[in-house]
């Protein structure tokens, strides 16, 4: 594993970690806003924007790590995590009745999880070499 796909990886941890303080962070900073279905929906439209950069970010450290990870497991999880974390996004923005934020907290603590145990576990050369998930 090249010394790229850990950059991508501490990438993709620490964007995945700046998301899910932003999204705990809304609701404090616009709190005497008006609240209707979501505290969340009261932040201007420049803040709940800063949600799509991480995304993009995200996925660009997904994409290089999915590619240079020795592990399926890895790869099927980083990819699902980050379909989740989008997915929640996109129903924040356009579909709100059906947003959770934990949905959303759940796909950015998976991702920094998976992040950083390939960092740890499956930096070597050769298929299968990275420890067992779990």
């Amino acid at each position: 594993m090249s010394s790229l796909s850990v950059k991508t990886d501490k990438l993709g941890a620490a964007a995945s970690f700046l998301c899910m303080i932003h999204c705990i962070a809304t609701p404090f900073l616009f709190v005497a806003q008006a609240c209707s279905h979501s505290c969340c929906s009261a932040a201007p439209g420049w803040w709940r924007g800063i949600d799509f950069a991480f995304l993009i970010i995200s996925f660009t450290a997904v994409a290089r790590s999915v590619q240079s990870t020795s592990s399926q497991a890895v790869r099927v999880g980083l990819c699902i995590s980050w379909l989740v974390l989008a997915g929640s996004i996109l129903s924040e923005w356009f579909m709100p009745s059906l947003f959770s934020e934990w949905v959303k907290y759940s796909g950015a603590l998976s991702l920094i999880g998976l992040h950083l145990y390939n960092m740890k576990f499956c930096q070597c050369t050769e298929d299968g070499c990275c420890a067992p998930l779990g």
